[in-house]
């Protein structure tokens, strides 16, 4: 079969030709490693009714649905250090940083389990169920008699919230039309919106007198910080399970996910992909000239799954798919590892972010709680447009999404080395949200970029490996908050070094998706 290298005109609907096997829109990203001759065959008809259905209302759910993964992922992360100092008042820890670790380490297991799992059983019940269990363990968090069963709820939530990132970007692409891929990179504004409903919330429960314990200058509660008269952060997470528990509802009404048509390929269930191209077409009055028949004649598809689901050897041949070529294999390292640093740099800055401007704040003269949650969700809001910023940038041909990452990569150090000369208050809140958001346009197209040149077969395991390793670097930086005053200006130092180690990874890219389609 012919694959023909189409140039793509960015921002043009692409051009369907009626044989079915070629398209003005690009090659198909993995289609030159001969991985599996079916494969790329089938993927290739695959993306062409994709395409040939083009962007539908059924996408703007799930643009919406999927970032509420996004929206409940970043928020559920930053509760727990939201949280853990009025708690800590009530429960007194012997380890104050237990909470961040519990966070961390529930994600990194939901990111495993939910990542393995969906290459194995299927995207669609990942997505239905983890929003509730999330909802679910943050509302008994709310309730948690003492610190250690705070941490276990926390662990469980995370846990939940685990594959949020993971199934909200495979589902998305795996529906996309070529021209829409770099719609991707807008999910993660949803990660933005995200924290800024948990800095509001922090603000509205956390500076209200009657909610807190009362606080001397040092911030030592002042007599007996217990349940009667320290529910604010009890507040908290109650309304954000609240709110949690309404977007899985949501998912689940709104919206009736069918299994993602190259999941489907992959299972060899050619007739089932085919009746839902063409249901969709038939809904939203489009044309899809896709036939069971022209999948039949590309072959069978020898690499996607084990001879038994149940076996390590399943696993096995997940992992293997990663590193099926040099290329593929070298590409998978280098996507870890960017997940590897910047889950490190992220919590750096945003996890401790809280003390490290409540410090700063009572440097230049405003220490009070209001002043430091309204610098926090200012902040958080400032990470909103940079992923819709990036979006825009990685469709340019010159840009696409490897040097957008670069750019994204390179200004947030400089604002970090910048940030180190702040000398006010209005100095400290602007350089603060101009590292959100270019942070956030580097962020926001690793997100994207990650699920797009992944082999389609094994994207939630790549993609769940990616996020454990970000995970375990979460862990690690609570230890370091352990043994490091977060307080001082060090962690800017090291986060702006971590992103020149990002800007280099990045431009080492091997595969660059613009012009092309996801395999």
């Amino acid at each position: 079969m012919n694959h023909p290298k189409n140039e793509k005109i960015a921002g043009e609907e692409p051009e369907v030709v009626a044989d079915g096997y070629s398209i003005k829109g690009g090659e198909d990203i993995l289609a030159l490693q001969d991985i599996d001759p079916a494969l790329n065959a089938k993927m290739h008809l695959v993306n062409n009714a994709i395409d040939e259905i083009g962007w539908t209302n059924y996408h703007w759910k799930l643009f919406v649905l999927n970032g509420f993964g996004y929206c409940v992922d970043s928020l559920l992360l930053l509760l727990q250090s939201i949280i853990a100092t009025p708690a800590g008042y009530e429960f007194s820890p012997s380890y104050p940083h237990a909470l961040t670790i519990a966070v961390y380490v529930g994600m990194l297991l939901g990111a495993l389990f939910w990542g393995m799992s969906a290459d194995v059983i299927g995207r669609r019940f990942a997505f239905n169920v983890s929003l509730f269990l999330c909802s679910a363990f943050t509302i008994v968090a709310g309730a948690a008699p003492n610190w250690t069963s705070l941490a276990v709820f926390i662990a469980f939530l995370g846990f939940g919230g685990g594959g949020n990132l993971i199934m909200d970007t495979t589902v998305f692409i795996e529906y996309l039309p070529s021209h829409k891929q770099w719609v991707l990179t807008w999910l993660a504004a949803w990660w933005g919106l995200g924290q800024s409903i948990a800095g509001f919330f922090a603000w509205a429960f956390l500076t209200q007198a009657k909610w807190n314990c009362p606080l001397d200058k040092n911030n030592v509660p002042i007599g007996v910080c217990g349940y009667d008269n320290n529910k604010g952060w009890r507040y908290l997470m109650y309304t954000s399970g609240a709110l949690v528990f309404f977007m899985s509802i949501a998912r689940i009404t709104v919206i009736r996910l069918k299994e993602t048509p190259k999941f489907l390929l992959g299972e060899g269930k050619d007739e089932q992909l085919v009746q839902g191209f063409q249901e969709m077409a038939l809904k939203y009055g489009k044309t899809c000239s896709l036939t069971v028949e022209q999948l039949d004649a590309c072959g069978v598809i020898q690499s996607a799954h084990g001879k038994s689901k149940l076996s390590l050897g399943e696993l096995t041949v997940h992992f293997r798919g990663l590193f099926s070529t040099k290329k593929i294999g070298l590409s998978t390292c280098l996507v870890w590892l960017s997940w590897t640093l910047i889950g490190l740099a992220y919590p750096l800055f945003y996890v401790f972010l809280g003390s490290y401007l409540s410090s700063r704040g009572a440097e230049f003269g405003s220490p009070s709680p209001s002043i430091t949650w309204r610098n926090y969700a200012l902040v958080n809001i400032s990470s909103i447009p940079g992923p819709m910023v990036a979006g825009w940038m990685c469709n340019m041909k010159i840009l696409g999404r490897k040097y957008t990452m670069v750019i994204g990569a390179l200004c947030t150090m400089a604002f970090f080395f910048a940030y180190t000369q702040v000398r006010n208050e209005a100095q400290n809140l602007g350089f603060s949200c101009a590292i959100a958001f270019f942070l956030d346009i580097y962020y926001g197209c690793l997100y994207a970029y990650t699920p797009e040149v992944l082999p389609s077969a094994h994207r939630a395991t790549g993609n769940g490996v990616a996020v454990a390793c970000n995970r375990i670097m979460g862990i690690i930086s609570a230890l370091i908050a352990t043994y490091a005053k977060t307080a001082t200006s060090v962690p800017i130092y090291v986060c702006a070094a971590l992103f020149f180690v990002m800007a280099v990874v990045s431009a080492s890219f091997p595969f660059e998706p613009y012009g092309k389609r996801s395999s």
